[in-house]
Formats: structure tokens, sequence, C-alpha cells
């Protein structure tokens, strides 16, 4: 629902919202004229920003990007490791425990780590390096669990051993989601059977709609138990395309960045997963064979791209905040209501953040 109201917050939980003014003679400490008042944005998809790639950032990259996303609304986040041998990967989940005491309480939540890979498919690699994929073998399954950061996993289901790993996976409360993957819709369903709930930037890296031969981007809309990612920066996916997303998966949508060390930083040359990618003047960061690495995205532009294609407001911050924010566990977050942690974005009439708080802590701007 959108309307004019309030939202009282007391130690950094919200204690109080409703429509019109609030019951009381105290005047609000701020008061937003225009726009919308949003929860605090969720991106479960995060490679990099400002520069730095979060698989091996050092301490002070880290903290430039948990300090600086509140710049884009974003107040929880999922940094994303791509394709790497298991063990690189195992080390960098070790490095990030090691760093998160530093980070606490210096700007946006994490809330765990997302692995993209290494147990994806050759066929959809995208900008992955197909030298690393491999299979998921409870051995692996076992050294990426051991620091118990893992929050997201991203495989092909159709990979040997897949639906065993996405079992495990599950019961140790690991979100699972199908990416990079040319599963049929079948393999896909069984994946959902085992507990995958969610598909991977819809469309990109993965089998498609076709009518008599239907793919991962057909069952994510179908299946009513996955919410399909999307990459609405209107290059990813086309606007006639986002439309038949959110028609079709109404209220499952997660919009998501997939950002790259590119995004927030001007034109020119930067990495993802240790490889070279170049951001260009216009459009998204690319490999040198002009294969798409990840994006240069702001969420706060994804939810206006959401708005401009005509997508109820309720809707599209929805896809934002509550959705993603369910799917990783976190219900006292992505929503403005009593119980819930004071993480809160002011989007102007421009849908660009202008304020963010966390924790009801003022991280950006100033209100009047």
């Amino acid at each position: 629902m959108v309307s004019p109201g309030y939202v009282r917050i007391e130690d950094g939980v919200i204690t109080a919202a409703g429509e019109g003014l609030p019951d009381g003679p105290d005047a609000p400490d701020v008061h937003l004229e225009d726009g919308l008042l949003a929860p605090g944005l969720v991106d479960l998809q995060v490679n990099g920003f400002f520069g730095y790639d979060m698989v091996d950032a050092d301490e002070t990259g880290w903290r430039t990007v948990v300090e600086r996303l509140p710049e884009t609304g974003v107040t929880s986040f999922l940094p994303t490791f791509i394709t790497a041998p298991v063990e690189v990967q195992a080390a960098a989940l070790r490095r990030t425990e090691e760093l998160l005491p530093a980070l606490e309480g210096r700007g946006t939540r994490i809330l765990g780590v997302h692995l993209e890979g290494p147990f994806l498919s050759e066929k959809r690699k995208g900008a992955h390096n197909p030298a690393h994929l491999t299979d998921p073998t409870p051995e692996k399954i076992a050294t990426l669990l051991e620091t118990g950061l893992v929050t997201l996993v991203t495989l092909a289901p159709e990979r040997d051993g897949a639906l065993d790993a996405i079992r495990t996976l599950t019961a140790n409360g690991v979100l699972v989601s199908v990416g990079h993957s040319d599963a049929t819709a079948a393999q896909v369903e069984a994946a959902a059977d085992a507990g995958a709930r969610k598909v991977t930037h819809i469309f990109n890296a993965q089998s498609g709609m076709n009518h008599r031969d239907p793919g991962v981007a057909a069952q994510a809309l179908a299946d009513e138990r996955l919410s399909p990612g999307l990459i609405l920066d209107l290059h990813h996916v086309s606007a006639t395309v986002a439309r038949v997303v959110f028609n079709a998966a109404a209220g499952r949508v997660v919009l998501v960045t997939d950002a790259a060390s590119a995004a927030g930083m001007p034109p020119g040359t930067y990495e993802l997963g240790g490889e070279p990618i170049t951001m260009p003047e216009q459009g998204p960061p690319l490999r040198a064979d002009g294969t798409i690495a990840g994006s240069g995205l702001r969420l706060d532009e994804a939810v206006g791209n959401a708005l401009a294609l005509g997508v109820d407001p309720a809707t599209a911050v929805d896809a934002a905040t509550r959705v993603p924010a369910d799917l990783v566990g976190r219900t006292d977050l992505g929503r403005i209501a009593p119980g819930a942690k004071a993480d809160l974005v002011w989007l102007g009439p421009d849908h660009r953040a202008r304020m963010t708080w966390i924790d009801g802590q003022e991280l950006l701007g100033g209100g009047s």
C-alpha cells in the first residue's frame, strides 16, 4: 500500500506505522514533502561496487562498499563470489569471516555470501571461467559450508549430484537458486522439489521459453515456488520481457543489480572474479569477447525502471525489499511494520535515494 503516513522508531526498531498523521502533540523529527518512503532495499547479488570486486577486496574495499551502498538505497546485501576453484572460494569465505567484525555497524548489512558457481553449466557459463566449473560433490559442498557464511548458492540442477546438493544446502539453511543452467523445465521442477526457491537473473545465461521445449525461464515463471531474479537495467532484459516477468510471476520477482566492480565508477577497465571487464560509456560491463559481465545498475534505479514500466509502486518496492528479505529468512527486514528493523529509504520523485536509515540512524542525505 502506498499512501501518506507516518513511522515511529525507537532503539532502531519500528514501533508504529500508519496512514495519515500520528496521534499526539509532538512534531515529527523528519518530514518528507514528496517522493516515497520505502523499506531499505535488499540486494541479493552484488559482485562488487565503487571499483572493488568483493571476492578479493581488502578491508578498505569492503569498508568502501559497505559505507557507500546506502547512497543507492541499499541497506542489506549479499556480496557475491563468482566461479573459482572451490578451495579459492573457501579461502575467500574465511577471509571475509575475518573482516566482518570490523565492518559491523559501519553501513549496509551483510547478510552472508552468495556463491554464484562453480556448479554451473558450461553451455550457459556467461562471464564465468569454464575451467573452474565442476559438479557439486558432497565434499565440495561441505568445504564451502565450513564458515557458515554462505546464504545463497546459484547452481545448475542438471549437473551430476546437484539434487542431493540442493537438499544438503537447504537443510543447512542455504537458499538455492537455479542459474547459469541449460536445464529443462522438468529438471528445474525437480530442483524446486528438492528445495530450490529462486532463479538467478531470469533469461540471462539459461534455457528459455521455447513453447515445445521449455527451459529454466519458463519454469521460473510457471512455478509459484520459484522467485525469479531480474536485472532491470533494460540491457539484460528488454522492457517488454520485464513486463512479462512481473505479470507472470506476480509477487515473486526479486530485483537484483548483479553489480560488478565497475558500478558507480566512470568508464574504464575493472575486474570481475579476477578477470578484466570494460565499462563502456553506455550499457553494462563487458568481457573482451563482448559477453555481459555483471552490471553498473543501482537498485534504486531498478525500482525506478520498474515504475516506468507501469509496475504498481507497492509491487516494485516489494521486489527490492520484502521478497528478497523473506527468501533469506530475514522477516525483520524489507517492510515498514512494527517490530521490523528501522531500515528505510526516502526515494525522491526521480526514484533515487535521498535519505537512507539503518537501525534508525541516518546514513545519507538531509530532510526537511
